[in-house]
């Protein structure tokens, strides 16, 4: 599936700003500084010399990948004393198997210091110079220990794998859909793309052409009530490739020899106070930091916020996947006069209402359209496109719109997301020109488990994401709630964070509402 001609410059500015390190020829690079052995004369080759040769086509591969013993970490400008407010760097030269440092870059690392104790951490900003060097920067925000990390989430090798096996097929996942036949129930394939010759239902988004296909058995199209999915077993990857991805390979750290540091105030003048978090503020990398379990951004500042008082009068439209139901959820539990509505659905993915009569605050969760993955059976009737539901919305200054995509879409081709992603941008786009005191946030994607399905839904296929996300939106005037960078910051790897996250992400929505 290519994204249609209407977005092409669009498309082509976004991967223009995203700059990817990606070659998808590294896999057999060996570099000119570790040459290889001469070769014996050719001579007609024996069945031993056979697999000897393919034996050592698979050693030449793999001493090709990156080595974390190999490589070297060093502390630049290495100080006796470190104060709050300092940037701290860190040199990273990566070398593979061999020893001999690689002249590219794109390795997916993951920079993070913190303070246990303290209930404190925040991301680091790495740089890839493209040739084998890294330069790791930590903003030191903190006074006290700090213990500093560097992983290696996937070595160069395994993010052109990734990429490459990624764009390569939409049959990943098993998407089945049922049927009802009067009392009986028939099940059918489902799919975003359907290789089949018979005769096929097509769920059509009419405007942006984002169609979702299902084969009937001999029923009526409109008799799709329900669906669920599994995760199908196929690979795009060579059984070389998938030794990257094992357990062992996958979030190593390079910086385990790097002993903790002290950071002291060192009696510096106070920081001038920041402004309130509002929209339009430039973003910072990282954008902000946690101490003792609250999050501070780096450009502004949270204020606590009375949650109910903030919310009077207000209609908030949860539009997402689950990591946006926690929200809901969140909402139902902190509040005893919220009472939730029975829509008369049923399942994990049904809508969610809830209001509050007395201070009139009518609070909605609902899924995003197709792909959803999941083994849970759910309800086709209520399903829509947040574009749809976008372009059908009023909107007025007292409608806030909240919307996050990425996890259901990890599994599928690139362009299924950015398809989606730049139909959303247009939908919001008129609302705003028809409605421009609708509050709209973008909640960017959390980070999640690091081992489970790497091929299907590694953080790597996020980051892509995450950089197209903010890409796409940052010509208008919305919110953005950067749950990548304070997930990463809170070291959670989980899909769905603990309630400190959440409470977090929440007290950034009210800032940006009240």
């Amino acid at each position: 599936m290519g994204v249609s001609t209407a977005y092409t410059p669009l498309r082509a500015k976004l991967w223009t700003v995203l700059k990817f390190p990606i070659s998808l020829h590294h896999w057999n690079f060996i570099m000119k500084s570790c040459p290889e052995a001469p070769l014996h004369p050719a001579v007609s080759p024996t069945e031993t010399e056979l697999r000897i040769k393919g034996i050592m086509e698979k050693l030449d591969q793999l001493s090709s990948t990156t080595s974390t013993t190999h490589s070297k970490a060093t502390l630049l400008s290495p100080q006796d004393t470190y104060c709050r407010g300092d940037q701290l760097d860190v040199l990273l030269e990566v070398r593979d198997h061999l020893g001999c440092r690689k002249e590219y870059g794109g390795h997916f690392l993951r920079a993070r210091m913190s303070s246990p104790a303290l209930k404190a951490g925040a991301s680091g900003k790495v740089t890839d110079f493209n040739n084998g060097t890294y330069l790791v920067s930590f903003t030191l925000f903190w006074g006290g220990r700090l213990s500093l990390s560097l992983l290696l989430i996937h070595p160069s090798e395994g993010v052109s794998a990734l990429w490459r096996a990624r764009n390569q097929g939409y049959d990943r996942v098993i998407i089945t859909g049922q049927f009802a036949s009067g009392t009986s129930h028939v099940n059918t394939d489902c799919a975003l793309v359907l290789n089949s010759s018979a005769e096929l239902c097509e769920n059509l988004e009419s405007r942006d052409q984002d169609a979702f296909y299902l084969k009937p058995p001999h029923i009526p199209c409109a008799a799709l009530t329900h669906m669920h999915s599994k995760n199908k077993e196929v690979s795009y990857l060579s059984k070389q490739e998938r030794s990257l991805f094992e357990r062992s390979n996958v979030g190593i750290e390079m910086m385990e020899k790097f002993d903790a540091i002290t950071v002291s105030k060192c009696n510096k003048k106070t920081a001038p106070m920041k402004k309130k978090c509002k929209f339009g503020m430039a973003s910072t990398i990282p954008s902000g930091h946690v101490w003792k379990d609250t999050w501070n951004p780096v450009s502004c500042s949270l204020a606590p916020i009375e949650m109910k008082e903030c919310l009077r009068g207000k209609f908030i439209h949860l539009m997402a996947d689950s990591t946006i139901r926690q929200r809901m959820e969140y909402f139902k539990s902190s509040s005893n006069t919220l009472k939730s509505v029975d829509l008369h659905e049923f399942g994990k993915f049904q809508n969610q209402f809830a209001v509050d009569l007395n201070k009139n605050i009518n609070i909605q969760w609902q899924k995003h359209g197709y792909p959803l993955t999941g083994s849970l059976t759910y309800s086709v009737k209520e399903i829509e496109y947040v574009a749809r539901v976008i372009d059908r919305t009023g909107g007025e200054k007292n409608t806030i719109i909240v919307i996050s995509l990425g996890q259901h879409f990890r599994p599928f081709p690139t362009d299924v997301f950015i398809r989606r992603a730049l139909s959303v941008h247009d939908a919001v786009q008129h609302l705003l020109l028809r409605s421009p005191d609708t509050m709209v946030i973008i909640k960017a994607e959390n980070i999640r488990e690091m081992h489970n399905d790497v091929e299907r839904f590694s953080d790597f296929h996020g980051y892509i994401q995450y950089l197209a996300i903010k890409d796409i939106f940052q010509d208008l005037n919305v919110g953005i709630i950067d749950a990548w960078d304070i997930t990463i910051a809170y070291g959670t790897d989980n899909i769905q964070p603990p309630q400190s996250v959440v409470r977090n992400q929440i007290n950034i929505l009210l800032n940006f509402i009240c």
